[in-house]
Order: structure tokens, then C-alpha cells, then sequence
């Protein structure tokens, strides 16, 4: 069962790192532009908040050390993305993103670091920083429906990040697995819901698209 669940967790982390570097098209488009255009960048800014709470939890929890490095590499990775919004973006998304980035991704992480670290302890430490990062998992994997809007306004998925959605739908899929054989519940709820979250974003983005496409 070890040798299994490490299987897995290799496996997930292979796909953790394709989940983070899915969106460097979009961001290669954005630097070439030199613009954000309508590009969202809340996915960005929740997925970087959920990595480095996941980090968190994979160091302070014993075993749990294939977590901790990929949402480490995640970390670096999300904190460029979410830098070249707040570089490219026009001036109202700018602001908008780094409040956002200032409320959850320095205030957030540092209030529940602090927190569990100066307050609790031991096993109750560990599952308070598990309940956070499942209610974070489900905040990212939806994080995509906030380019639903623009996709309804536009009646294109030009700006719906697809790959990063599949690739969401992918690593939650597979983390799952391996929360079941390693009897990790908070990674195995977070990632359930998550996934499920995730199919029904991008289903609809494309249900949408068809029915505005058999109006024309």
C-alpha cells in the first residue's frame, strides 16, 4: 500500500506541475501584449493562497512531504503569474488584484499561520490547517467560473483558462486517490468536491458556447 500510494503521489505531483505551468501560454501572450486584456486574475491569486497553505500542511504534518514540495514549486510559480498581472494589468485590474493579493495571499496565510503556530498544537494544529485547505481547494478549483462572465458577455472561451481547468480536473482527480490510501480526509474531501467543482466550471463554459454558437 506505500509503495502504491507513493506511486500516486509521484504521479500527482507530475500533474500538479503540468496543473502550474498550464497557463504559460497566457501568460506569454500577456507579456508579448503587454496586456492583461480580460483575462481574470483571481484563479491565479486563490491558487497561489491554496499552495502555500497546502505547503503548510505538508511540513507540519509527518509523511505528508510529496504535498509540501509540489505546492512549494507551486508557490514560485504562481507568485510570477499573479507579478506579471499586477505589471500588465490596466489600472482598475491592478488595484483590484493587489488588494486581493494584500487581503488573501499575505493577510489570509499569514493570520492562519500565526494562528495555528502560536494557539494550537500537535494533531489539533494539523487539522485546523487541513479544514482551511479544504475550504481553499474548493475556492480554487471554482476560481475559473469568475471568467464565466466574460465568456457570457463576449459568447467566446477566448479567455476561459481551459487548460488550467483540465489540468484542475486532472490533479484532483488524482490526489484523491491518493488521499484514499494514505487516509488523508482533508486532502480527499477537498480534492472530491474540488474536481466535481472543477467538471461542472468548464462544462458549462462550453455548454454555454454551443448555445450561443446554434443561435447564430
Amino acid at each position: 500500500m506505500e509503495i502504491l500510494s507513493l506511486v500516486f503521489g509521484v504521479i500527482g505531483n507530475v500533474i500538479s506541475v503540468l496543473m502550474f505551468l498550464s497557463p504559460v501560454g497566457t501568460f506569454w501572450r500577456i507579456i508579448k501584449h503587454k496586456s492583461t486584456e480580460d483575462f481574470e486574475s483571481l484563479p491565479y491569486i486563490c491558487t497561489l493562497l491554496n499552495a502555500a497553505l497546502w505547503t503548510y500542511y505538508g511540513i507540519i504534518k509527518p509523511g505528508a512531504f510529496l504535498v509540501a514540495t509540489v505546492n512549494g514549486f507551486g508557490i514560485l510559480v504562481e507568485i510570477v503569474y499573479v507579478t506579471l498581472f499586477l505589471v500588465y494589468a490596466a489600472p482598475k485590474m491592478r488595484a483590484k488584484t493587489g488588494i486581493l493579493v494584500g487581503l488573501l495571499d499575505v493577510g489570509f496565510l499569514a493570520a492562519a499561520i500565526l494562528v495555528t503556530r502560536l494557539v494550537l498544537q500537535g494533531q489539533v494544529r494539523i487539522d485546523a490547517t487541513g479544514f482551511m485547505c479544504c475550504g481553499l481547494n474548493i475556492v480554487m478549483y471554482g476560481s475559473p467560473l469568475a471568467a464565466m462572465r466574460t465568456v457570457v458577455t463576449t459568447k467566446s472561451v477566448e479567455f476561459m483558462p481551459f487548460l488550467l481547468s483540465f489540468f484542475l480536473f486532472l490533479n484532483g482527480g488524482i490526489w484523491t486517490l491518493y488521499a484514499i490510501l494514505t487516509s488523508d480526509y482533508f486532502l480527499g474531501v477537498g480534492t472530491k468536491w474540488s474536481w466535481i467543482f472543477t467538471w461542472s466550471s468548464t462544462a458549462s463554459a462550453l455548454c454555454h458556447l454551443q448555445e450561443c454558437q446554434s443561435f447564430k
